[in-house]
């Protein structure tokens, strides 16, 4: 039989082994609960990382102008249609085509099927760009067949109405540009484009400020909103004067917008 002593050694001992491993349990558990802690911790911090990158992305995402102009269809009956105009407090909202067949094609010509017509189209000549990006773009419009094309241009030299509409637009596919109207005047009748070289920059400049201060009898202008620079791009609106052979009358917008567009 074992003595009283032995038993009570053999019962301190398990006590003490039983402490051990509770405690080796407990830390065991501690750990594990630390990288269970320290895991949540990082998993969080990478969710709302994401968060703020999609919240960033959502914000960022560019909104679309609206674009009214069914540039395809109008593509399918004639492919040289390359944008619209829309000048209020006129008649003036059609197409503007480039030729690459002639300059002055679309002088004589129906924008629609390319025939003959004396009325002809609202157009740009090949020395300018179709984007809109040269300094300055002419675009022509026969005036006094009726109201039609470029004729109620003329509604400009009424100065309550010039004072009344001082914006227009022109849309391209995927584009809406804005251009605030400077200035509406009787002009000479040379070819802006072929007499200035407005890859001068004194040049530019002069012509600049003539737009803004045109010497004529026959004018209407505005102070633009942001002053003219080199970096300024030019719209001029070039039609005719009624028996006035040697005389234009010019309606000049500067570009003060450019949007994408669904």
């Amino acid at each position: 039989m074992k003595s009283r002593e032995n038993g009570n050694a053999e019962k301190k001992q398990g006590t003490s082994t039983a402490k051990k491993i509770l405690s080796a349990v407990a830390i065991l558990l501690i750990v594990i609960g630390a990288i269970m802690i320290g895991k949540y911790v990082a998993d969080s911090k990478k969710a709302d990382d994401d968060t703020k990158v999609i919240s960033t992305a959502v914000v960022t995402t560019e909104s679309l102008a609206d674009n009214p102009i069914d540039f395809t269809s109008l593509k399918e009956t004639n492919d040289e249609i390359y944008a619209w105009i829309n000048v209020p407090g006129t008649k003036v909202d059609y197409p503007i085509l480039q030729s690459k067949e002639s300059d002055d094609f679309y002088l004589k010509h129906s924008a629609t099927d390319k025939k003959y017509s004396a009325s002809g189209a609202v157009y740009t000549q090949s020395m300018n760009s179709t984007d809109f990006s040269d300094r300055v773009t002419v675009i022509y419009g026969h005036n006094g067949y009726s109201d039609t094309f470029f004729t109620t241009l003329h509604n400009f030299e009424n100065e309550d109405t010039f004072n009344a509409n001082p914006y227009f637009t022109i849309y391209t596919p995927g584009r809406k540009l804005t251009y605030e109207v400077i200035s509406a005047f009787k002009y000479d009748d040379r070819h802006i484009m072929n007499s200035f070289n407005f890859r001068d920059d004194d040049v530019y400049k002069e012509f600049l400020s003539m737009i803004q201060n045109p010497n004529s009898a026959v004018k209407n202008v505005r102070m633009p909103e942001k002053e003219l620079t080199t970096d300024s791009k030019i719209v001029v609106l070039s039609t005719c004067i009624t028996n006035q052979k040697s005389n234009r009358y010019l309606v000049c917008g500067v570009l003060i917008n450019d949007e994408k567009t669904n």
